[in-house]
């Protein structure tokens, strides 16, 4: 999980590895290994609202708040999982996780706060689609739909109910930012090969 392997990983000394599986002018694909999370929900009819209250109560586990009262060290990227097609001021649930560092992923400390979970994702292939900027709702919708339109138009198989907003950068970095709209491939990766 080392970050030097990833150039818009450069804040945390860790971070998600993957397996480069294809790339298009539209989106690439990646291939993740299984690993450990800490996860928790919180359910909003607005996006941020939502995540600041979620990374607040994640922020604290890393901080002491799990049953060996140890500081755990932050990696990137937090990953947010939500339903995809949902309306404007519908109240949904978004899922955040951070990823465990290494040290920490065959026996991460349990959580003192119920509402905080140790989560395993499988290893599975996904569709990604990055933008700069801030990873406001509004942003995360038009990159969604655009990755969405990229994968019907070429046949691709994935999971269409739900979708990760993922974002590498702390609130403290002003330039470069960088985040990423998954979702879970189906089958076979679909990559067409872009015309000479």
């Amino acid at each position: 999980m080392d970050s030097s392997l990833s150039e818009f990983c450069s804040e945390t000394k860790e971070c998600l590895l993957y397996t480069p599986v294809c790339q298009t002018e539209e989106y690439e694909v990646r291939k993740l290994t299984s690993t450990k999370w800490v996860t928790t929900e919180e359910t909003s009819r607005i996006m941020e609202m939502a995540t600041y209250t979620a990374f607040r109560r994640l922020f604290k586990y890393i901080t002491g708040a799990n049953e060996n009262g140890a500081n755990i060290e932050m990696t990137s990227p937090v990953i947010i999982k939500s339903k995809t097609n949902k309306g404007w001021f519908e109240s949904c649930t978004y899922t955040m996780s951070f990823l465990l560092p290494s040290e920490h992923q065959l026996n991460p400390p349990k959580p003192t706060d119920s509402q905080v979970s140790i989560t395993e994702m499988p290893g599975m292939n996904v569709y990604v689609k990055s933008y700069g900027g801030w990873m406001m709702s509004y942003r995360v919708r038009d990159k969604e739909s655009e990755l969405m339109d990229s994968l019907e138009s070429v046949g691709a198989m994935y999971k269409k109910d739900f979708s990760y907003a993922v974002g590498y950068d702390s609130p403290m970095k002003m330039f470069n930012r960088h985040n990423e709209v998954w979702f879970v491939a189906e089958g076979t990766p679909v990559c067409p090969a872009t015309a000479a």
